[in-house]
């Protein structure tokens, strides 16, 4: 188990989907007791394997008292309630903005050795589970601001200090998710 770099903001790995999962054995193991590793080691809410330079559908959450991994995970939504907050992201170190997500999310999927869970909790791991299933899918919750906080934020991005490190390639993209209501400017 080891800490491993994050991936920034600008590398292709992040905007690129992820594959399903389809092997449980040891090197899934591996690759989750990293994202843990690291996750704890940065005091962040959650890590998706992307961010990692893995393109599987894993991430690992450390949200509100709730701590675990979801492999292959979908979710659904519970109601039509939404939530504004500030949202950060560890590919887009020491930059926050408020982002709408659903209040209430039920989130399924496997553990690492193939056995299948169901989360549920906070509105905080609502959010947590939301912004992780969207890096699986190649999003950045800065693809679901609204309009004029996307300008500005890609305007505090381009001139952040790491910015420089991540890879030119394809930046800025904006992307749509897939997931219904996402992506919309409220």
């Amino acid at each position: 188990m080891a800490i491993q770099p994050i991936r920034l903001f600008g590398d292709p790995v992040l905007r690129t989907r992820a594959a399903e999962v389809v092997d449980f054995d040891v090197e899934l193991r591996k690759l989750v007791a990293d994202l843990t590793d690291t996750l704890r080691d940065e005091a962040g809410a959650g890590l998706a394997a992307p961010q990692l330079g893995v393109g599987l559908r894993v991430f690992v959450y450390h949200c509100d008292g709730f701590e675990g991994h979801l492999v292959n995970p979908t979710f659904d939504v519970v109601g039509e309630d939404m939530q504004d907050g500030p949202e950060g992201c560890l590919s887009i170190p020491g930059m926050r903005w408020d982002c709408t997500r659903h209040l209430h999310v039920i989130a399924n999927g496997w553990n690492m050795h193939g056995d299948p869970v169901q989360v549920e909790g906070t509105e905080l791991l609502a959010r947590c589970i939301q912004h992780e299933t969207d890096h699986l899918d190649g999003v950045l919750f800065v693809d679901r601001l609204d309009p004029e906080t996307r300008k500005r934020a890609m305007a505090e991005i381009r001139s952040a200090p790491w910015f420089a490190q991540a890879d030119p390639v394809d930046r800025p993209v904006i992307k749509a998710s897939p997931h219904p209501l996402f992506g919309k400017a409220r």
